[in-house]
C-alpha cells in the first residue's frame, strides 16, 4: 500500500501546475517517489534478511493451526498484489515512477506465494529451516530487481541525461547523438552548452546553444530543430539558442563520469 501511495503522490505532484517559484511545476515528484519506493523496497528486503538470519540461527516449530492461518492470509495477499502488480505491468517500461509501484507491488506478492510454498513444506515435511531460506532467495531476486529502480531514479535526481526513460527510446538518450544531430543542422558549425536531463520520469527536456555565424534562423528553422529532436530522441521539452559569437565554452566532449571540476 505504501508504494502505491508514494507512485499516486508522485504522479499528482507532477500535475500541479508552474508557479512563478517553481517555473517547471513539481514534474520531479514522479522521480522522487520512484527513489522513495526503491528505498522502501531496500529497507524492506534488509528487514527480511535480517529477520531470515535470525530464524535460521534459531528456528522455531510452528503449530498446525497457525501455519495454516498464516498461508491463508499469504494466499489473499497473492491475488491482491499479483492483480494490483498487472495494473502497472503495461506501463513500467517507460515510466519509473510506475515501475516503482509495480516493483511494490510484485514483491509483496512474490513474499507472499513464498511463505505460502514454504509453509506448506514446513508443515508437511517439518523443514523449519526451509522458510527462512525461501526468504533470503525472494530478498536476493527482490534486490537484484530493485537496485535498477534505485540506481535510475538517483540518477535522475542528479539531472543525470536520462538512461531508457523516454517512450521509443528504450536505451534512453544518447547525448554524443543529440549533439552530432544539432550541429548537422543547417548554418550551425558548433553547438555550446548543451543539456539534457528529465523534467520527470517520462519527459525529456533539453537546452543548447547553436553557433550560426553569418545566419538568422527564423522560426521554421527551430520548429524543424524541434521536431527532429522530439521524432528522433523523444525529447519534448527543447530551448535552443542561435548565436552568432560563442560565449560558452564548446561541449563537443564531455569528461569521464565523476571527475572533478578544475577550481
Amino acid at each position: 500500500m505504501a508504494g502505491l501511495v508514494l507512485a499516486w503522490g508522485g504522479a499528482l505532484a507532477g500535475k500541479l501546475r508552474p508557479d512563478p517559484r517553481h517555473t517547471y511545476g513539481w514534474k520531479k515528484g514522479s522521480i522522487l517517489a520512484a527513489f522513495a519506493n526503491a528505498l522502501l523496497l531496500l529497507v524492506a528486503m534488509g528487514a527480511l534478511v535480517w529477520e531470515a538470519v535470525g530464524r535460521l540461527l534459531a528456528p522455531e516449530p510452528m503449530a498446525g493451526s497457525e501455519g495454516l492461518t498464516i498461508m491463508a492470509v499469504a494466499g489473499v495477499g497473492i491475488v491482491v498484489n499479483t492483480a494490483t502488480a498487472l495494473l502497472f505491468m503495461r506501463g513500467r517500461e517507460r515510466d519509473l515512477n510506475i515501475r516503482g509501484a509495480f516493483l511494490h507491488m510484485a514483491a509483496d506478492a512474490v513474499v507472499s506465494a513464498g511463505v505460502v510454498v514454504a509453509g506448506a513444506l514446513t508443515l508437511w515435511m517439518g523443514w523449519f529451516w526451509l522458510d527462512p531460506v525461501v526468504s533470503l532467495l525472494i530478498a536476493a531476486v527482490i534486490l537484484w530487481g530493485t537496485w535498477s529502480l534505485f540506481r535510475q531514479s538517483l540518477h535522475l535526481l542528479f539531472d543525470g541525461v536520462p538512461d531508457g526513460v523516454p517512450d521509443g527510446v528504450p536505451d534512453g538518450v544518447d547525448p554524443q547523438a543529440v549533439h552530432d544531430y544539432l550541429a548537422g543542422l543547417p548554418g550551425v558549425s558548433r553547438v555550446h552548452d548543451l543539456h539534457i536531463w528529465a523534467m520527470d520520469t517520462s519527459q525529456v527536456a533539453i537546452t543548447a546553444h547553436l553557433v550560426m555565424p553569418g545566419s538568422h534562423p527564423d522560426d521554421a528553422f527551430l520548429q524543424a530543430a524541434t521536431d527532429g529532436l522530439h521524432d528522433r530522441f523523444e525529447i519534448t521539452h527543447v530551448t535552443l539558442q542561435a548565436v552568432q559569437v560563442p560565449f560558452t565554452e564548446p561541449c563537443g566532449s564531455w569528461a569521464a563520469p565523476g571527475m572533478l571540476g578544475q577550481p
